[in-house]
C-alpha cells in the first residue's frame, strides 16, 4: 500500500498498464506513508507485536454509526484534505513515524550531482552505525548499481493526471468488486477477527488489496533492494528512501527475508498490500501464528497486518468512510472543500440527499463535501475515516477510488456519473492553470499538471473573484478568465 494523494500532488507514481477487458491494472509503485527526514543512527527494532484488541465504538469517542460498517450501505468517498505536514514524530522504536503525510518531494527535474560510489560508502557507514551487520551489508549491497528505469518511473505522473471518472473506471472495475467479495468469503475467519480486534471493515481491506496487487497477481517483479538503493541515492526523494533502505536491511538482518526473496514493485514495496519497509517493521504481524509475518502469500497475515496499520492511522471502528450523495442545483459551493467539515445535518439543510434521493442522515457526524469533477459530476461526503485513505495514498484520485471500491464491494450501487461531457483540462492546460495561479501569488507546489489541495484552494479563490461557482474544480472557463485577467 503506498501512500502518496484532496489534493496534494502525488508523492509517488503509479506505473499502470491499460487493463485488458475488465482486468484492471494494479497500482504498482504508489508510495504510502510519510516521507522522512534523513535518519540518524537508531537502535534496531524488535518484531512487531501481535494484535491487541481495541474497544468497540469510535476510536475518539465520536458519534457511532447506527450499525457496523460492514452492514451499512457504504458511501463513496471523495478526496479528503490532508493536514499540513508536521515535523516528523518518532515512534517507540526510534524511527520516524509511519503516520501522517510526507513532505514535498524535490522537483522531478532535479539533478543528482553526487557520486554513487561516494554515496554508497557513506550510506554503508551509516547503516553499520545503526546496527546492520557487515554480513547483511555485503550480501545486500555488494555490486549494487542504480536502476535508471526506476528513476524514470518515479518522474512520471501521467496516470494521476487523469480525471477522477477516467481513473476510477480503470481501477474500480466489476472484476475487482466480484473478486473482492470472493476474498472476503474465502477468508471469512481472518476478516471477522480483524473486525473484532481492529474495527476495520473487510471491504476496506479488500479494496486496498485489490488495487495494490490484485490479490497477489501484480506485486511486481523487480529486486526491492535495488529499487530502494536507487531511490535513496536519487535527488528527488532520497531522504525518505534512505530510511526505507535502512529498514529493508534490518528486515534482512533479523532473518525475515533475504535480498533474493525481496521481489516487488519499482517503488520498493513489500507484499500484496504493498508495504514500504518501515511499515513492515512497525506493523507487520504474524496473524496466523506460524512464527513470521508473510505478506507475499499468506492471506491471514496480509489481512491482519493491513488492519493493524489502518488502526494505527486512526481508523474509527463501526463508522463509514465515504457516502455518495446528490447535490441540489444551487447551494453554497464554496463549502464544498476538503478542509471544511459540517455535520451531516447541515448538508441535509442545504439540500444534499442520499444518492438515491432519500433524505440524508441528520446526525452530527462531520463530513466534507467532495466534488472530484465539480458540481456537475459525482458527489460524496468524506467522513472522518476517509482521512485514513489520504494517509495511505496522497493521490486524490487513488484515495477516492479506493474508498469508492470498498463501498461497491460492500454492496453499494455504481456511482452516478453526473452530467455527460463534463469539461476537463489536459495536463498541459492544467500546468498552465498552475502557472497562472502562481503568477497571482498562490503556492500550488510544483507545476506538474496534478491538481492537488493547494491548487484547488487557489482555484476556489479565483472562482470567487470571477464570480464563478466556487466548487474548486479546474475548468476551461476559469483558465480562460485567468488568461484574460
Amino acid at each position: 500500500m503506498r501512500f502518496t494523494p484532496p489534493l496534494i500532488a502525488a508523492a509517488a507514481l503509479m506505473a499502470l498498464v491499460a487493463p485488458a477487458n475488465d482486468s484492471p491494472a494494479t497500482a504498482g509503485g504508489i508510495e504510502f506513508g510519510p516521507a522522512h527526514e534523513t535518519p540518524k543512527a537508531q537502535k534496531k527494532r524488535t518484531p512487531a507485536p501481535a494484535a491487541v484488541p481495541i474497544p468497540e465504538g469510535p476510536a475518539d469517542g465520536g458519534t457511532p454509526a447506527a450499525t457496523p460498517a460492514a452492514a451499512q450501505t457504504p458511501v463513496a468517498p471523495e478526496t479528503s484534505v490532508a493536514p499540513e505536514t508536521p515535523a516528523a514524530p518518532q515512534t517507540s522504536s526510534g524511527r520516524v513515524s509511519t503516520k501522517g503525510m510526507p513532505p514535498p518531494a524535490a522537483p522531478r527535474n532535479c539533478k543528482t550531482t553526487w557520486s554513487f560510489d561516494t554515496w554508497m560508502r557513506d550510506f554503508r557507514k551509516e547503516a553499520a552505525a545503526a546496527g546492520i551487520s557487515q554480513r547483511t551489508l555485503s550480501r545486500a549491497l555488494d555490486g549494487m548499481t542504480p536502476d535508471q528505469g526506476v528513476i524514470a518511473r518515479d518522474r512520471r505522473q501521467g496516470f494521476f493526471a487523469q480525471s477522477f471518472l477516467d481513473f476510477s473506471a480503470k481501477l474500480a472495475t466489476s472484476n475487482r468488486v466480484t473478486n473482492g467479495r470472493a476474498q472476503i468469503e474465502k477468508n471469512r475467519a481472518a476478516f471477522d477477527r480483524a473486525v473484532k480486534e481492529f474495527g476495520v471493515d473487510p471491504g476496506v481491506i479488500t479494496g486496498f488489496w485489490a488495487l495494490e496487487s490484485d490479490f497477489g497477481a501484480g506485486m511486481g517483479k523487480l529486486p526491492i533492494m535495488r529499487s530502494l538503493v536507487t531511490l535513496a541515492y536519487d535527488c528527488r526523494r532520497g531522504p525518505m528512501f534512505r530510511d526505507e533502505l535502512l529498514a529493508a536491511l534490518e528486515i534482512i538482518d533479523r532473518g525475515d527475508m533475504t535480498p533474493e526473496t525481496m521481489i516487488g514493485s519499482w517503488a520498493g514495496e513489500i507484499g500484496q498490500t504493498q508495504f514500504l519497509p518501515t511499515r513492515y517493521l512497525e506493523h507487520a504481524i504474524d496473524y496466523d501464528g506460524d512464527g513470521r509475518p508473510n505478506l507475499f502469500s499468506n492471506a491471514t497475515d496480509i489481512i491482519g497486518t493491513t488492519a493493524n496499520y489502518m488502526a494505527h492511522l486512526g481508523w474509527r471502528p463501526n463508522e463509514p468512510w465515504l457516502q455518495e450523495v446528490r447535490v441540489p442545483g444551487e447551494m453554497p459551493w464554496d463549502q464544498a472543500d476538503l478542509t471544511i467539515k459540517h455535520p451531516r445535518s447541515q448538508w441535509a439543510a442545504w439540500g444534499v440527499t442520499k444518492a438515491n434521493g432519500e433524505p440524508l442522515e441528520t446526525d452530527a457526524m462531520q463530513a466534507s463535501l467532495l466534488l472530484p469533477m465539480g458540481r456537475f459530476g459525482p458527489a460524496f461526503l468524506a467522513l472522518p475515516n476517509f482521512d485514513v485513505y489520504l494517509q495511505w495514498n496522497q493521490s486524490l484520485n487513488y484515495a477516492t477510488t479506493a474508498a469508492y471500491l470498498a463501498t461497491r464491494i460492500n454492496g453499494a450501487p455504481p456511482m452516478r456519473r453526473g452530467r455527460e461531457g463534463i469539461p476537463t483540462l489536459g495536463i498541459d492546460e492544467a500546468k498552465e492553470l498552475q502557472r497562472q495561479l502562481i503568477a497571482r501569488g498562490y503556492d500550488v507546489g510544483e507545476v506538474d499538471g496534478l491538481i492537488g489541495l493547494k491548487s484547488r484552494q487557489a482555484i476556489k479563490a479565483m472562482q470567487m473573484k470571477y464570480k464563478l461557482p466556487a466548487d474548486s474544480y479546474p475548468t476551461p472557463e476559469l483558465l480562460a478568465a485567468l488568461r484574460n485577467g
